[in-house]
């Protein structure tokens, strides 16, 4: 076995988890990252903790959004309600075979699904907010997400290893490292109020006061790399356009344009799924509001792979989420969606400026400030 994957394994149980004895760890994957769910689980007994794995089976899933009732797209297995109330650490392991597997099914089913799930999401992120809950999520690559990415198998295990830090001796040390540099940027930030992003096609005004700023440092998501907000929800103003492209549920959406008014978008345009990203946003009221704003930290990340868990990390991007806020900022939109889409700020792509009550703070990718300072 690859020793980066029993690396990966130590990291995801020891610092992105901090499991402790006697502590709940649910393991949620598909069957073909196995090697990594059995490095977790030795890891987790290691720590003295309580393995459960659940393992997802994607047909299953494509099954029930084609077949079910609504009655059945909206019921919510019990032991899934259990584990949201009671685990005290959570990891899912993101490990499609076929991404564009729900490419077909009708995003309206999709969507009750979503809905019925978004009283788990609330239990999640007040248990987390609380801190009565750890989770994390990573992504074991596939011939699934390298095809997406356009690279072959191997080169997409060496951009993820190189992503993760898993090339270094000590993952951890470069984490805390880089969680270092950011907590910068997010005491910079304490007490800031008015932002302006600046690029092609986009000119846009939201407020960040009285919110806090968060440094993801790879406990969270893994890989990471960002500071993050909830906007103030009716503050957001004027167009924006996202230009990497992501896949979500199963559709590929292109070159999203996002016209605000009051906090709410109010015109959307997309130059490949309009279909999927118009029901997106009739998914309930939350949805056409900003539930995250955010700055990419991660250079070592310097593509988009059309996966949303790398590319909002890209060094020198912005992202914004549609819909659920993360209450730990202070974010009070509430939404069963929360989907993040990247604009790209870096010279190549046109380059751009940020603004933070009229000071720049980033500009053609290259953050203007502090430690990353250009």
């Amino acid at each position: 076995m690859d020793p980066r994957i029993s690396r990966w394994a130590k990291t995801l149980v020891n610092y992105c988890l901090s499991v402790q004895p006697g502590e709940t760890v649910l393991i949620s994957a598909g069957p073909v990252a196995e090697p990594l769910v059995a490095e977790v689980y030795r890891e987790v007994l290691r720590a003295g903790g309580h393995p459960i794995p659940r393992i997802n089976l994607s047909s299953l899933t494509e099954i029930l959004l084609r077949e079910g009732n609504d009655e059945q797209l909206a019921y919510i297995d019990p032991s899934l309600r259990l584990l949201a109330e009671q685990a005290n650490c959570r990891l899912h392991i993101s490990s499609e075979t076929n991404t564009r597997y729900l490419t077909n099914v009708d995003p309206a089913r999709q969507a009750i699904a979503a809905r019925a799930m978004r009283e788990l999401g609330r239990i999640r992120s007040q248990r987390s907010a609380a801190g009565e809950e750890k989770w994390c999520g990573t992504l074991y690559p596939t011939q699934a997400y390298a095809q997406d990415a356009d690279m072959s198998l191997a080169d997409f295990q060496e951009f993820v290893y190189e992503a993760c830090f898993l090339n270094s001796d000590e993952p951890a040390e470069r984490w805390r490292e880089l969680g270092r540099e950011q907590q910068f940027y997010v005491d910079w930030l304490v007490g800031k109020d008015k932002v302006h992003v600046v690029g092609p096609d986009t000119d846009l005004r939201l407020s960040i006061a009285g919110r806090t700023f968060r440094n993801s440092d790879g406990k969270r998501n893994f890989p990471s790399g960002e500071f993050f907000t909830g906007p103030v929800e009716d503050s957001v103003e004027g167009t924006i356009r996202f230009t990497i492209p992501t896949v979500v549920n199963g559709h590929l959406v292109q070159d999203v344009r996002l016209t605000f008014e009051c906090g709410k978008v109010v015109e959307a345009k997309a130059a490949t799924g309009q279909q999927f990203l118009d029901q997106m946003l009739e998914m309930d009221e939350g949805a056409r509001f900003v539930g995250e704003f955010a700055v990419g930290n991660n250079f070592g990340i310097t593509r988009g792979i059309r996966n949303i868990l790398y590319d909002e990390k890209i060094g020198g991007t912005i992202h914004m989420a549609l819909g659920n806020s993360y209450p730990e900022t202070g974010g009070k939109n509430v939404s069963a969606l929360h989907w993040d889409m990247i604009c790209d700020l870096r010279e190549p792509a046109g380059g751009g400026e940020v603004y933070v009550d009229g000071t720049l703070f980033l500009k053609d990718g290259k953050l203007m400030l502090g430690p990353n300072a250009k």
